[in-house]
Formats: structure tokens, sequence, C-alpha cells
């Protein structure tokens, strides 16, 4: 053996105990680089960005639901000293995740399609599980294995043993894919966390069925529970199998299901988009809150978040974004993104938008070893100061400036009162007055027929089914 082997044998093996960690869930020892600390802190942190990105329903009553269901569930974990947080998140996608920490999210989306308690706490104990089995701190060690292979002097670096790179992983582990062995195993813990709880976890196989029966969404921003979460060969009967497994175990009385306490929980949460937040109508984009609107390219995507709007054409090759700060001053937030971004500033000059002051860059911005073209408006407003920013690559920027243009001087007051008086659709739960098909009972209560098997899906059950009186059931209210 050389020196050189010798030394790298050496370096690996240091790395391995040192960094060589007991799984709580398996007890096996597994290489680890990510701590326990360093898990809380990158919560902390990505924990901060998701709320501003995509904002926490303000419904007091909805979190505290969420949140008492989750904590309850913790306790009877393999991690319950960890400190858990558990928030909904309010977008329409329909998804739960959980990042390292204990950070546990649902989405309004989700509970939508959730029909009884026990289902969430499914859902809840699946999160918990890829925490509780460290899936996500797990595939950013193997991230860093990889890092460390191309350089191997860099393995017992200062950089990496304080993991200096957390700040940047942030938002990124929301789009994170689990492999199919660790969704069975989050499967196979949240059956063991729910049933634990005293949940009918065959309720979370039911949950399964109904998330097969759905199409994913496209164009939200925020990844669905397809995109994140690869469905396991024979889920749901492996689910049943292990629920059943869990109840010759424990020999519980009985076990919850809760679905009349759930239902009345969720009634009245807001369903689908909300338009207070901005909404498209025409091509045009409205904010009803913020009291602004401004002209949509025809045929461009439109994917409104709390923190920013996107817009962007089918192919790609151009978008535009606006974002809003608090700040009186245009100039100064012209000053700012190009001292940020290492802008090279073509041509600047101040203008008025719409009775609006501003400020109009063009520029040149290095991104990913590509070279952008920028146009710029910063528009001050009440206060606020909003930042368009029109960019595609140099090659293509010809044909998307003109758009550009139409777009940020159509900037300007929405005082329109039908357009900012718009009220978000709501979860309505109603009560079956007699026993009927559930097509019937859908069609009573003025469900259109192309939204028929929709609500089906939703309530978990086939429209061809007969529902008693006195169940019930969840539609948009009108």
């Amino acid at each position: 053996m050389t020196r050189r082997h010798a030394a790298i044998v050496l370096m690996w093996t240091v790395l391995f105990l040192l960094t060589c960690a007991m799984n709580p869930v398996t007890g096996k020892r597994e290489l680890m680089l990510v701590s326990e600390q360093q898990e809380i802190q990158l919560g902390q942190e990505t924990d901060v960005q998701i709320a501003q990105e995509y904002g926490v329903v303000a419904d007091a009553a909805v979190n505290n639901y969420v949140n008492g269901i989750g904590q309850a569930m913790c306790k009877l974990t393999h991690r319950p000293g960890l400190e858990y947080h558990f928030k909904v998140l309010d977008t329409p996608v329909i998804n739960a995740f959980a990042v390292p920490g204990g950070y546990i999210y649902v989405t309004r989306g989700i509970l939508a399609y959730l029909n009884d308690e026990a289902e969430l706490a499914g859902v809840i104990g699946h999160e918990l599980g890829h925490v509780n089995a460290r899936h996500t701190a797990r595939q950013m060690s193997r991230v860093q294995l990889a890092q460390i292979g191309l350089g191997i002097g860099m393995m017992l670096s200062e950089k990496l043993q304080q993991y200096s790179s957390l700040a940047e992983i942030g938002m990124s582990l929301l789009f994170l894919k689990f492999s199919r062995d660790d969704e069975r195993q989050a499967d196979d813990l949240g059956v063991e966390y729910g049933s634990k709880s005293d949940y009918d976890m065959d309720r979370m196989a039911a949950f399964f069925e109904t998330l097969e029966r759905l199409s994913p969404s496209e164009g939200t921003g925020l990844p669905d529970w397809f995109s994140t979460h690869p469905n396991p060969v024979n889920r749901v009967a492996a689910v049943r199998a292990k629920s059943a497994e869990w109840r010759q175990q424990l020999s519980f009385a009985q076990y919850a299901v809760k679905r009349n306490e759930y239902l009345k929980s969720v009634n009245g949460i807001i369903f689908g988009e909300d338009p207070r937040q901005g909404y498209v109508e025409g091509n045009t984009f409205y904010h009803p809150s913020l009291r602004f609107s401004f002209p949509v390219p025809a045929g461009w995507q439109v994917n409104n978040m709390a923190s920013q709007v996107q817009i962007a054409p089918e192919n790609g090759n151009a978008a535009i974004l606006l974002t809003v700060a608090e700040s009186t001053s245009a100039s100064q937030m012209a000053d700012a993104f190009v001292q940020e971004t290492g802008a090279v500033v073509q041509t600047r000059e101040p203008l008025t938008v719409n009775s609006f002051q501003a400020q109009r860059l063009v520029s040149r911005v290095l991104s990913d070893a590509d070279t952008l073209q920028v146009m710029s408006y910063f528009i001050t407003k009440a206060g606020m100061t909003f930042a368009l920013h029109g960019l595609s690559g140099r090659a293509t920027y010809s044909q998307y400036s003109g758009l550009f243009s139409q777009t940020m001087n159509g900037f300007k007051q929405l005082d329109d009162a039908a357009k900012i008086n718009v009220k978000p659709q709501k979860l309505a739960v109603r009560t079956v007055s007699k026993p009927a098909v559930l097509r019937a009972v859908f069609k009573q209560y003025g469900v259109a027929d192309d939204k028929l098997e929709d609500m089906a899906i939703m309530n978990g059950m086939q429209l061809a089914e007969i529902v008693n009186a006195g169940t019930l059931i969840k539609i948009p209210a009108k």
C-alpha cells in the first residue's frame, strides 16, 4: 500500500469513527455527518424561510388542532426529547413534509382531502417517521460524502465539521425526494405512532387510496405529495398489514377514527387559491390587499406565492418576478439590487409609472455561469417598493423586452371595488338529510357535473355509494 493510499484509508477511518451515529429507529450505527444540533439549527432557519415563502394559515383554531394531535403523537416516537413544531401552510397544494430538527408542516390543501382525525394522524405519523429515522439528514450526509470525494483533503476540515453550508440548503429540502425504502419505513413508523396513539391506522391506508385517485398538480411552486413521496409497491396493503400487526400487539379495546370531530374542525377553511392574496382574471393580475394590478403576457403561467409572484412562458426562456419590501426609496432598492447581484448596469433612469415614482434599470447578471439580461423597475407605492424584474438570456432578451416593458409600465393603483372585494372559496361541511346516492347528494347542493368526481375523491367516497342520513360531507361553499 502506498503512503498516499494509507493516508486516504486512515482519513476515511477517522471520518467514520467521528461521524458514525446510532439511528434512533433501527438502533444500528450509520455514517452521519449531520449532528442533532445541526438538524435543529437547519430546521430553525428553514422554518423562517417556509413561513415567509408560503405563509401560515391565520386560523388559530386549525393550527392548534393540528399541533395538538402532533404534540400528543411525538411523545410516543423514537425521539421524544426533540422539540417538535407543527404548522398549517396557507397553500392549496396537497402535501405534508418535514425538515430536520422536528419541524413538520401540513398544507390546508391536504386538510381538505383528509376525512377524519385518524387519517390526519397517519399523515403526521408518516412525517414524524421521516424525522425520527433521520431520512433527510442521511441524504444530506450522502451529498456531503459525494462532495468530500471530490477533495479528499477536505474530509476533516473545519468547514466540513461546522457544516457551514446549512444556511444555503434551506428551501431545497422541500423539493427533496425520498427513496421508496424511506417512504416504506416512514409508513411503518406512521402506523406505529398512530396506533400507539389509539388511532385506527386502516384510515391511513384509506387516505393513500384517495391520493392514488388524484392527479398531481402543476405550476404551484411548492411540490405536491407525488413529487416528494414516491409510492412504494403495494403501499395500501402494506399499511393495512402493519396496522393489523399493531392491533394484535397493543390489544386496545378500540381505535379512534373521529370523522365528525375532524370535519367540524376544518369546516370553513379556505379551499383553493385565496384571491385576496392575488389572482389573475383575463390577462391581468390583481392584488386586492396591496391594491395594485398589472397586465400579464398572454399565455404566460402565474405562480403566486406569499413572498413573490413568478410569471413565465411555457418554454421557460424568460420570466418576470415581482417582490415587495417596506421601503420609501426606489433608488435605494435599485442600489441594493445592484450590490446583491453584482449586476452590471447598462442603463438607469428615474421615471414615473402611473403617478408612482420609479427607477428603471437594464443590467446584466451572471447566474450559474450564464449571463442574464435583466430589465428592472423599482416602483414606490404607499410606503413600499415593488421590484419587477424581467429576465432572459442575452440571445433571447430582444424577443421579450417589449413584454417586460408592457407589464411593468402597466403597474397601477387598484381602485375597482369589484376586483378588491373578492372572497375566497371555503370548505363547507353539510349534513345529509336522508339516505341517498352520493351523486344525488352533491347535485342537491349544486355541485357541477364536471366537479362530481373531484368532490367524491375529496370525501373519500364513490359517486354510486349510498350515503346514510346524518353523514357529514365536504363541498366548496358558494
